[in-house]
């Protein structure tokens, strides 16, 4: 299992999407449409990005 690090050239944004989709074996387009779809939910969804893009570190 890869380690969780914000990958620097498969980023559409931050690059949280890529990261979970690395660390759990998902494609990130799939971990990027199960967020979107999150969306039409309500919650705190985009807390959490943010959560992510601050405490996921970038890769080296």
């Amino acid at each position: 299992m890869a380690s969780l690090a914000r990958p620097r050239n498969d980023r559409m944004i931050a690059g949280v999407c890529s990261a979970l989709g690395r660390r759990f074996g998902l494609s990130s387009n799939v971990v990027r449409l199960i967020f979107v779809l999150s969306c039409l939910l309500p919650g705190p969804q985009f807390l959490i990005y943010i959560l992510g893009w601050i405490l996921i570190p970038n890769e080296h």
